[in-house]
């Protein structure tokens, strides 16, 4: 009965050093495993339809802080606008209320873009 047993656990003790391996080795190639891109941040999302959002998202940190306005659907993620993060968004969010500023603030920026009279450094000409 144990020679019947003895290629599986072979086979096992083969398979479990395969992966040990693997997961060893895989931190030395690049490429694989943790990125290091751009910090992502969800500032706010609404719902559009059953299937749809419109998402707000900054990407990056800092003076190279850029807001996205995304279009989210099952099968495609399209941009529907970007601009630049106001300068009183690039700095952290108080606690008590995480993303409350940025959020307000695009917003803000937002209507402001969308109103023809509206002056200001990014306002349609």
């Amino acid at each position: 009965m144990f020679q019947s047993a003895l290629p599986a656990l072979g086979l096992l003790l083969l398979m479990m050093a395969a992966a040990f391996a693997l997961q060893r080795w895989k931190r030395h190639l690049p490429g694989i495993g943790h990125t290091g891109g751009p910090t992502l941040r969800v500032m706010h999302s609404v719902a559009l339809g059953p299937q749809q959002r419109l998402v707000t998202v900054q990407v990056g940190e800092g003076a190279d802080a850029l807001c996205l306005v995304l279009g989210v659907a099952p099968g495609s993620v399209s941009t529907v606008h970007s601009l630049p993060m106001p300068p009183e968004t690039r700095t952290t969010a108080p606690t008590g209320a995480p993303g409350a500023t940025a959020a307000g603030a695009f917003a803000s920026r937002l209507a402001q873009l969308m109103n023809p009279s509206a002056k200001g450094p990014h306002a349609p000409h």
